[in-house]
């Protein structure tokens, strides 16, 4: 993978810094970061002369002077840039050094190359502390350029790589940036739950969370080993029970003694509790259970039909009805046989909610918080977006300046669907027909932002019939408070909405839906009990990496991408 170049700072910043500082260790190790070396505006060379402990992986390695010392490019993680470390044949073996996946501990004094080379900053070597080795022809992860889509069939080893190692940095502080923004706008942050009975966009492309499977499996698998009893078995049983019966009433009937009838109540019931097994093993059938022709869920683990979430909306507008702004922040699932380079089965969503807000207070929202990130990372991860230009989108970071510095474009869904029409009547061809009433494709997102506006737009007030129940009916009655925010390179970034907070048209459009109302009873009180004007949005979050980064695939973007076939780890 293409190594970043460590260009020198400017000399305002060099002027800044004091070039005594001591490089401290790691809070909780007994290394120092490489980041702490490399990243200073002088890029270590202030540091010359210091002795540190420095652990990493070797990028790259390589042996110089016909065998007497090696150059390795070590790297923890830590930031995009590799620490340069020289060692002697005299201090350890380099042949166990060199090859590329290799981890390495080794302390040293920092020194100033000569002139002319690109590192500021190296580390001579004294001591191999450890050394984590690397069989080259088997290692997978060879220092060559390997394609992306190579790297998902190694999901254990890919984050080894620069590309991934930099998406995993930038997604880090993207997630930095998201409990940033909303906590300093004074939301509060709410665990929503994965398991949930209710779904929220309507779709009913959900997976499905049941033990009745493992619980069949697993009685099948007890009935082979221990076959349940005969009626033959269970008459017989019944009959000793009716005997141990008989001898009781006989012994109380003799006056026998009270030892004698009690230790004959003790083997009367134990032929019953025996009785009571046999019974209870007989009624056993393999299979899930069912009951008039369908499946029992009163049977399930959770004595109802529960699936995972597809967004965790809903539960969050219960705290927002209540303690005003609130966010949460975790993994959603689809169970959708997409396999397109936008769509995963398993990805993680942003979704704030606001009291007390309408549509135009949930657009700001939304464009200040894109914004937000956008500069979070100009400012933060530069590094890492600067790779990402070189390798992967030379416009990433000039598209980070503009989001950043840009006003939003707004304009309606009509007004926008008119804009599309009259791109074909000047010979635009999209895939996908132009007509109002049809949800937007990609193409047409893409269109809007990249084509027609250039810059980040806003799309409001969309159709009723493409949109979600809980979205706030216009007094049109024919559109919803819904928007999109749509953006270059991904088209829809964040979907949102007011809304309705009333209850008899709430009730009526969950009808309309064909949804059906029980479960939506405790989202119904929010609208009988104390009801309030709120609004909120979800921003997929891997849509906003892809954004950020000009990767082209969604399953290269977060760790453990899942998809139809494929869950590996």
């Amino acid at each position: 993978m293409a190594e970043t170049d460590q260009t020198p700072p400017p000399a305002d910043q060099l002027d800044a810094l004091n070039l005594s500082d001591a490089v401290q260790n790691h809070s909780f190790s007994d290394r120092v970061l490489i980041r702490s070396i490399v990243g200073r505006p002088d890029g270590g060379a202030g540091l010359a002369g210091q002795r540190v402990r420095a652990g990493g992986w070797v990028k790259t390695g390589r042996e110089q002077g016909k065998g007497t010392f090696a150059f390795l490019e070590l790297n923890d993680g830590s930031c995009p840039a590799n620490l340069q470390v020289i060692v002697d044949a005299g201090v350890a073996v380099l042949g166990k050094l060199v090859a590329t996946g290799t981890c390495v501990v080794v302390d040293g004094i920092l020194k100033v190359p000569p002139e002319g080379t690109r590192q500021r900053i190296e580390l001579r070597v004294e001591q191999v502390v450890h050394i984590g080795e690397v069989d080259p022809a088997k290692y997978p992860i060879p220092k060559t350029k390997l394609t992306l889509e190579f790297l998902r069939d190694h999901l254990h080893l890919r984050s080894r790589t620069n590309t991934i190692a930099a998406i995993a940095r930038i997604r880090n502080a993207l997630a930095f940036a998201t409990h940033s923004f909303f906590q300093e706008h004074h939301f509060l942050y709410v665990h929503t739950p994965i398991i949930t009975t209710s779904d929220c966009e309507g779709a009913g492309e959900m997976f499905q969370v049941t033990t009745l499977i493992s619980e069949a499996e697993k009685l099948e698998k007890e009935l082979i080993k221990t076959p349940s009893p005969s009626e033959v078995d269970i008459e017989a049983a019944r009959q000793l029970v009716s005997e141990r019966g008989e001898a009781v009433k006989q012994l109380k009937a003799a006056k026998a003694s009270k030892e004698d009838i009690s230790a004959s109540v003790v083997e009367l019931n134990k032929a019953k509790e025996s009785l009571s097994k046999l019974e209870e093993r007989f009624k056993l059938t393999p299979g899930i259970p069912q009951k008039d022709g369908k499946i029992d869920y009163t049977q399930d683990f959770f004595a109802r039909q529960a699936f995972l979430t597809v967004s965790g909306q809903l539960q969050v507008e219960t705290y927002a009805c209540a303690v005003s702004n609130v966010y949460t922040f975790g993994p959603t699932f689809r169970a959708e046989h997409s396999h397109t380079s936008r769509h995963l089965a398993e990805f993680w969503m942003v979704e704030p909610e606001i009291a007390f807000a309408d549509l135009q207070d949930d657009m700001n929202c939304a464009e200040a918080y894109v914004k937000y990130m956008c500069k979070w990372l100009l400012e933060k991860c530069l590094g890492d977006m600067e790779f990402m230009a070189k390798n992967y989108d030379k416009g990433c970071i000039d598209r980070l300046r503009m989001v950043a510095s840009t006003p939003f474009v707004r304009i309606s869904y009509t007004e926008a669907v008119e804009q599309l029409e009259e791109a074909v009547k000047g010979g635009k061809k999209f895939e996908n027909e132009v007509e109002w009433g049809f949800d937007l494709a990609s193409e047409h997102e893409r269109y809007l932002t990249e084509v027609k506006f250039q810059k980040p737009v806003i799309v409001y007030n969309y159709p009723k019939g493409i949109k979600a129940f809980y979205m706030r009916l216009n007094d049109d009655l024919k559109t919803v408070a819904a928007m999109d925010v749509l953006v270059p390179k991904v088209g829809e970034l964040i979907g949102g909405s007011q809304r309705e907070e009333r209850y008899e048209v709430i009730r009526e459009r969950i009808i309309e839906m064909g949804l059906p109302l029980e479960p939506y009873e405790w989202y119904l009180d929010l609208r009988r009990y104390g009801t309030v004007k709120h609004c909120g949005f979800g921003l997929g979050f891997e849509r906003m990496i892809l954004f950020a980064t000009g990767i082209d695939n969604i399953r290269d973007v977060i760790p453990f991408p899942r998809y139809p076939g494929r869950a590996d780890l």
